[in-house]
């Protein structure tokens, strides 16, 4: 475990003034509205992670093949996806968090590259692998220049030039020797870019913190526990389902100063919406996870929060999982759509929670709108209470059985479902303007849970559980689906059952396609209507990356990382064999290493004949062929 973390490289901080930032956002949403490009992590501020493309669609994408693929040079779990910012993409890998900038112009010849020089320490207070889940784009203004920001393993959050690579500015977003670590994709809104924290199973106190995009000076900071001037809450102002917080909202909740080590870290993705101008964004776990060591509703873990964009104060905020007792992260992207809700249009927030209960609010007020199980294996709750007279409105009703407190210290309680890693971890779901439908990867898995008590030790793991992992009995055997929902009523449209989880960002497209990839290496693509299989790919490793797309010179092509880790496949990544090592998900998915091995490339794919109109009979290929001129991929088993 790290013990040590050398001084002058945490408190290295290389301020260059940059200068003339303020209308970044502006000018980043117009670029994001050019469907070509892929200017943010989750492609746009609304995380849709649709794209109005449509070269590539349901009739020919059973010709799709690889075009060209791209080494990484690192091993280990390869999260998010690259941006493509005119002819230029930007490619990010694991650690040590190189950042590539590629030709497209020119066969992905590479324009410059970034290594950072990161003490290997760090990677033991990574939780769930050494992943990185991409960088940022932040338009040039003037004469300053157009940067990349890479929020690196060890926290340093890094502005590079993007035409050459150049650092601008760095800063320290956290301490490494207590557990703080970077994993989260920053967001650029306006003339900031905003940053998360990781560490929740080391005790880490969350925050989501702004930085001036022009120096890297610190603008404002929202901590997730405790005192209200910390968190950014006015007591009267901050609303929680229609009303005020009130005064001391977090520290009610917890026992004595539980609340600096409580968790609710901030490794998910955020979402922006202009007209409001609220960020939005979600919390993760309380620490520990044994819950008899912090009585109350320990807030404001487990809770989407929506803050003023350039303030940070919040206006309004809703815990999805009070006292959590199961490890239900709420850091699960915030998709905003508007979509019809009972009948009626609303402004809404769409948010699949990893406790299995997917819930649409309305985006401005934070109105609980629908609350509905997306897996029917959830059993740790029977449902949400909707009646607002109620005083449980908006709390999930935990059933005995499954309540890890009720049952108490050292003793195993067993058939949760789900499990810690949720019905959905960070793995974002897309959403269809012209079908209307959410398409989300899933986790069909359920747990067997032990708490333990367990002293805080900064830098120490602070977890006080031994988990089990299996794939949910009375199903079809598989521990994941890819589902169509619709968030308006909370159904499931359509379900597609797999293997494995599903642990790859989805993609909608305009050609009426969904995109998604599988643990085993495998690319996919459905009809986002009927969820019929239409075309299917092995890349050489585990995918657990996100599906993006991006036009150049006239075509539509499509790319996706390969590379298994992350939390399911850190048996593989780590070389972990203890079944109940990576908090249980080694022995829950050990099979994987009869599919995948180790890798980290880039498969980027196209249509040769994008004027086609109708896909040829076979809709299924293989990379055990030499399907395109100068593709590396190969059949990994």
């Amino acid at each position: 475990m790290l013990r040590t973390f050398t001084r002058a490289a945490l408190a290295s901080g290389l301020i260059l003034a940059a200068g003339g930032y303020a209308s970044a956002s502006s000018s980043l949403q117009e670029a994001a509205s050019n469907p070509a490009q892929w200017v943010m992590p989750t492609g746009d501020y609304a995380n849709q992670r649709y794209s109005k493309l449509d070269k590539i669609n349901k009739d020919n994408v059973g010709s799709m093949v690889p075009a060209w693929t791209f080494s990484t040079g690192v091993l280990r779990g390869h999260e998010g996806n690259p941006l493509v910012v005119g002819d230029t993409m930007y490619v990010h890998t694991p650690f040590p968090n190189i950042v590539y900038a590629l030709d497209l112009n020119n066969d992905g010849v590479i324009k410059w590259r970034y290594e950072p020089k990161q003490d290997p320490n760090v990677i033991p207070v990574m939780c769930c692998d050494t992943v990185n889940r991409g960088v940022a784009y932040a338009p040039g203004e003037g004469d300053t220049p157009p940067m990349i920001i890479l929020h690196q393993a060890d926290t340093s959050v890094v502005a590079l030039n993007a035409d050459t690579g150049e650092q601008i500015w760095s800063v320290q977003n956290g301490d490494p020797s207590k557990g703080e670590t970077g994993t989260a994709a920053p967001m650029v809104v306006k003339d900031k870019v905003y940053v998360g924290i990781s560490g929740g199973e080391f005790g880490v106190r969350g925050s989501l913190t702004a930085y001036n995009l022009s120096d890297g000076k610190q603008a404002w900071r929202a901590y997730s526990t405790g005192p209200d001037d910390e968190m950014l809450m006015d007591p009267e102002k901050t609303m929680s389902l229609g009303k005020p917080v009130g005064k001391d909202s977090s520290l009610n909740t917890w026992e004595g100063d539980q609340w600096q080590i409580g968790g609710g870290t901030t490794w998910g993705w955020f979402a922006y919406d202009p007209d409001l101008n609220l960020v939005y964004y979600g919390t993760g776990n309380p620490s520990t996870w044994n819950p008899s060591q912090r009585p109350g509703d320990n807030k404001w873990s487990m809770t989407i929060m929506a803050r003023d964009a350039d303030t940070g104060m919040a206006k309004w905020v809703y815990q999805m999982t009070p006292h959590d007792e199961w490890d239900f992260d709420g850091v699960n992207e915030m998709i905003l759509a508007d979509i019809p809700v009972n009948g009626e249009d609303r402004k809404a927030l769409v948010h699949f929670d990893r406790n299995g209960f997917a819930y649409t609010l309305d985006r401005e007020t934070g109105e609980l709108l629908v609350a509905k199980k997306y897996d029917p294996a959830v059993n740790w709750a029977t449902e949400v209470v909707m009646d607002k007279n109620s005083d449980q409105y908006g709390r999930p009703q935990v059933v005995a059985e499954y309540s890890t407190e009720q049952n108490g210290e050292d003793v195993n309680t067993t058939g949760i479902c789900p499990a810690a890693l949720g019905t959905k971890d960070q793995q974002p779901a897309s959403f269809s303007p012209k079908t209307g439908l959410f398409y989300v990867p899933t986790n069909h898995v359920c747990m067997d849970y032990e708490p333990f008590r367990v002293a805080y030790t900064a830098g120490q793991p602070y977890v006080g559980a031994t988990l089990s992992m299996y794939p949910a009995p009375n199903s079809h055997g598989g521990m994941g689906n890819f589902i169509a929902w619709d968030a308006g009523t909370g159904e499931i449209k359509w379900s597609l059952p797999e293997q494995f989880s599903v642990w790859s960002g989805a993609l909608a497209t305009a050609g009426d396609v969904v995109f998604y990839g599988t643990l085993e290496g495998y690319l996919k693509a459905v009809d986002a209507q009927t969820g019929d299989e239409l075309y299917s790919f092995k890349t050489p490793s585990g995918i657990i990356g996100n599906v993006m797309t991006y036009e150049n010179q006239g075509k539509q092509y499509v790319g996706i990382l390969s590379g298994i880790g992350g939390w399911a496949g850190i048996g593989l990544a780590a070389g972990l064999t203890d079944p109940n090592a990576g908090l249980g998900a080694v022995g829950g998915y050990a099979a994987l290493s009869n599919y995948t091995a180790l890798g980290g490339q880039l498969t980027v794919f196209t249509v040769p004949d994008q004027t086609a109109s109708a896909a040829p009979a076979s809709t299924s290929a293989s990379s055990s062929g030499d399907a395109a001129s100068g593709s590396t991929t190969g059949q990994s088993n």
